[in-house]
């Protein structure tokens, strides 16, 4: 899909950073800090309740996409897309896409609005959809695409493993159809596993399972870890799919210039490219910063590489990421 390009970038965490010591002390909770930073790589995170800050899942999306927009030099009515990737939404029904539309946009408009869930593979997930939609539609121009977590929301006050990873952002890109852009998105490329839906997840609150005072009462609400993660999957899963899509796209390895990947465990990404036999400057990580912000870590990481020009106009990104369920997924685009 040739002259789909990137055209901005923005994000937005809630209230100043949190440092593993000060998390001790506003979660009143004990953990590991020399494992939390030296094998995932989180020093510091943004969590707005613990913060007292009165803002969620849409607050953040709509400061994330907002900045975007201005990043693109765009105005609200230039959209023709909305997709917001999360599966910590705002409401289960509407959709947290249709409030950002109709807080970014006002009113009544032809723009078209709808949530992905696919877990922390969300915003890849809409990345790719968003990038066909564009294509294939001529009336379209200009789509924002937005991952947002707000994972702290559905922690328990006793979860320790969730509050020392999980944390609060989103992140944007606007991506536009330019005739005359030499952008393109190359492929995407996806793995589903249904059968492990019963590993991690929110489990309460849908309609198989809603809750009542005895869940309450029995901590069944609220993120849930049934089963334990196996901890060399991404190890495993990671390099077949990026080999996968680098055939895919017919690019071959040393063409590519940059890879992102699912923010959660920073010597598990080093592991992964020294797989791959490719250094460290190929990509890029911000766990140390933002601890783990799910669906929207992927927009975020891609922010910073940006800005930070990691990342340059005319390089070859890829990103992978994981999710809950089981879903992966990937892009290839060239910047």
């Amino acid at each position: 899909m040739k002259n789909i390009s990137i055209k901005g970038v923005g994000i937005y965490v809630p209230g100043k950073p949190i440092s593993n010591r000060e998390l001790k002390a506003l979660a009143n909770i004990d953990f590991n800090s020399d494992k939390i930073e030296n094998k995932l790589g989180i020093k510091t995170r943004y969590i707005a309740k613990l913060r007292n800050i009165n803002e969620s899942s849409a607050d953040f999306a709509e400061k994330s996409t907002r900045a975007a927009i201005a990043d693109a030099g765009l105005k609200p009515k230039d959209i023709d897309l909305f997709i917001v990737a999360t599966d910590t939404p705002e409401y289960i029904s509407p959709g947290t896409s249709v409030l950002i539309q109709g807080r970014i946009q006002e009113k009544e408009t032809s723009a078209m609005a709808f949530d992905i869930n696919a877990s922390c593979a969300g915003f890849v997930t809409a990345f790719d959809i968003g990038a066909r939609i564009l294509a294939s539609n001529p009336s379209m121009k200009n789509a924002a695409i937005t991952g947002v977590y707000n994972m702290p929301a559905f922690l328990r006050d006793d979860d320790i493993f969730g509050l020392t990873i999980f944390a609060d952002g989103a992140g944007s890109i606007i991506l536009q159809k330019n005739t005359v852009n030499e952008s393109e998105y190359i492929a995407g490329d996806f793995i589903t596993d249904g059968t492990q839906w019963d590993y991690i997840g929110i489990y309460s609150g849908g309609a198989k399972k809603q809750i009542t005072p005895e869940m309450l009462a029995n901590n069944e609400y609220g993120l849930q870890s049934l089963k334990p993660l196996p901890g060399d999957r991404n190890t495993n899963l990671w390099p077949p799919l990026v080999n996968s899509l680098l055939n895919k796209g017919k690019i071959k390895k040393e063409n590519l210039d940059h890879i992102l990947f699912t923010q959660i465990n920073k010597s598990v990404i080093e592991d992964v490219m020294s797989i791959l036999e490719l250094p460290m400057e190929n990509t890029t990580t911000i766990m140390d910063r933002y601890g783990y912000t799910g669906s929207a870590c992927i927009p975020m990481t891609f922010y910073h590489a940006v800005k930070e020009k990691r990342i340059k106009p005319g390089d070859t990104v890829m990103f992978i990421a994981s999710g809950a369920g089981l879903s992966v997924g990937s892009n290839l685009f060239r910047y």
